[in-house]
């Protein structure tokens, strides 16, 4: 009857032993997951300012562009939205 009784507590003991350790693992998944999640969202923060910041300064290009002619104004418009494109897509795979 004893050695029943130990064999259950053993059992438990190792039972108990392999959810500690699988606890453990998922508390370290965890905590990386969470340092990613941080990592990604200053990322996306960074992205966006950047992205308002040439916003701003495309604003600033269209004013000051009163003087250029058709086929200039055409190219910056073009190299302007290749580059909000391009941060549109960062911005894109920034996001979860």
């Amino acid at each position: 009857m004893d050695t029943s009784i130990d064999q259950q507590l053993a059992s438990i003991k190792l039972k108990l032993q392999q959810l500690l350790k699988q606890y453990q693992l998922l508390q370290k998944e965890n905590e990386r997951l969470k340092k990613e999640l941080e990592k990604s969202k200053n990322s996306f923060e960074t992205k966006t300012e950047h992205l308002q910041q040439l916003q701003q300064k495309a604003n600033l290009l269209q004013f000051g562009t009163a003087d250029l002619d058709a086929n200039e104004k055409a190219a910056l418009a073009k190299r302007i939205d290749s580059y909000l494109k391009e941060i549109e897509q960062c911005i894109t795979l920034l996001n979860p």
